[in-house]
C-alpha cells in the first residue's frame, strides 16, 4: 500500500508522513524533494508552478510509487496533489494507492506557514494553492481535520485503511 498525504502548504503532510512512516517502519518520500531546482527557485519567489511545470514532477513521483508497489514496499508520500488530475496521475492504474486529505482552513495554514523556517513554500504561495485546491471526494481518499493531533490522525489512517 502507498499512502499519499495531500493538502495545501502547512497542512502537515511531512509531520503526519514522518509519524505514519515511523509507526509502521515504512519509507517516506517528500514530494518537495522531487522538484527541479528551477521550480524550487520559482516557488521561493512566490510564483506558483503551472500545470505544465508540474507534469514532470508528478510523473517522477508516479514512477517512485509504481516502483515501490512493484517491490511490494509500503510507502508514505507527502505531496500537495491539489487537483484531481494530479491525483489521477499519481494513482494512474495503481490500485493500492490511497490518499489522505489533510483539510485545513486558511487561518491554520497561515499560522503554520508564518512559523515555518527554511522552506520555499510559504505564505506567498498559499492563496494560489487554495485557489487550485479541488477537495477530493472519491472512495480512495480519507479526509481528516489537519488541526487534529498527529497521533490521532495516524490512528485514523490506520483505522480507515486497515493498517
Amino acid at each position: 500500500m502507498v499512502v499519499t498525504l495531500l493538502g495545501a502548504a502547512g497542512a502537515g503532510k511531512t509531520t503526519i508522513g514522518q509519524a505514519l512512516a515511523a509507526r509502521h517502519g515504512w519509507r517516506l518520500i517528500d514530494g518537495d524533494d522531487y522538484h527541479t531546482p528551477q521550480a524550487v527557485e520559482k516557488m521561493r519567489r512566490g510564483i506558483p508552478l503551472t500545470d505544465a511545470e508540474r507534469g514532470p514532477w508528478l510523473a517522477s513521483l508516479h514512477a517512485v510509487i509504481a516502483a515501490a508497489i512493484a517491490r511490494r514496499e509500503p510507502l508514505v508520500v507527502a505531496c500537495s496533489a491539489l487537483k484531481q488530475r494530479y491525483r489521477d496521475i499519481l494513482r494512474d492504474n495503481l490500485r493500492t494507492v490511497r490518499f489522505v486529505y489533510l483539510r485545513a482552513d486558511e487561518a491554520l495554514l497561515r499560522k503554520r506557514l508564518a512559523g515555518r523556517k527554511g522552506h520555499y513554500a510559504g505564505l506567498s504561495l498559499l492563496a494560489s494553492q487554495l485557489e487550485a485546491l479541488e477537495e477530493p471526494v472519491d472512495a480512495h481518499t480519507l479526509t481528516v481535520d489537519a488541526s487534529t493531533p498527529p497521533d490521532a490522525i495516524v490512528r485514523a489512517i490506520d483505522d480507515a485503511f486497515g493498517l
